[in-house]
């Protein structure tokens, strides 16, 4: 016998060739990949929003800062929800604490011209250090109740709402918070030329929520400020529009 010839046109050559038919694709196979499209077009159009809200921001996240960009478990406040994430934190720019860090400079200064006037040489040694030390306790007084001022007094914006904490001491704070869907209004004002000149200023936030105004006042980079709340606005009218609102 002659070995199997490897082509099948030596075999056959007058055979024609059948081509393979194509099965027609189901119409729930068709319905399903349409869904699956609309569902890309949703998550990208939010997306969208999010991914410039995330260029705007950057990755300043400084504990130390006045504007920190996405923290995430290095900050947290008491109201915040399981599934909220916090977008940037806000506090009064740093060239604002110059006055206080300038009073307490002279206050530092103080006892050692004090101690050129006459009469001190006339009162008691023991008398003297006890003045002194309660000076500079109070002195130290003074920088730790400013600087917690300017630490704890934050405006937070969240994926989810805007939060402005007003601390006024140990014992007493006061957080009000509205969701984004309520602001209706975001005005930036900046003049001077210390703020045009470090970029800073106050962004007031009109709301339909039970606190009316919001204030986030001298901080950085406001117009940052006010187009960040305009994008997480249209975030949420996006989602609002998908029924995915929580």
């Amino acid at each position: 016998m002659s070995p199997r010839a490897k082509n099948l046109d030596d075999i056959a050559p007058d055979e024609p060739r059948t081509k393979p038919k194509k099965t027609p694709s189901s119409p729930q196979k068709s319905k399903t990949s349409t869904k699956k499209k609309i569902k890309k077009k949703t998550k990208s159009a939010v997306n969208q929003f999010r991914k410039q809200v995330y260029r705007l921001i950057g990755t300043n996240n400084g504990s130390f800062t006045s504007f920190i960009a996405r923290p995430k478990k290095r900050f947290a406040f008491e109201s915040q929800f399981k599934d909220e994430e916090v977008l940037v934190v806000l506090r009064r720019h740093w060239i604002t604490n110059l006055p206080w860090a300038f009073v307490t400079f002279l206050m530092f200064l103080a006892p050692s011209f004090i101690k050129t006037l006459p009469f001190i040489d006339l009162c008691p040694w023991r008398f003297q250090f006890i003045a002194l030390i309660s000076w500079y306790l109070l002195v130290f007084a003074f920088v730790l109740e400013n600087f917690l001022s300017w630490y704890f007094n934050v405006s937070i914006i969240t994926d989810e709402r805007i939060v402005d904490i007003d601390f006024y001491s140990l014992m007493y704070k006061e957080i009000s918070d509205a969701e984004l869907e309520a602001i209706q209004d975001v005005t930036v004002k900046q003049g001077g030329l210390l703020h045009s000149l470090f970029n800073y200023g106050d962004v007031y936030i009109q709301t339909a929520a039970e606190v009316p105004e919001f204030e986030f006042l001298s901080v950085p980079n406001p117009t940052k400020v006010q187009k960040i709340l305009q994008l997480m606005r249209l975030e949420e009218k996006q989602e609002a529009l998908e029924g995915r609102l929580r």
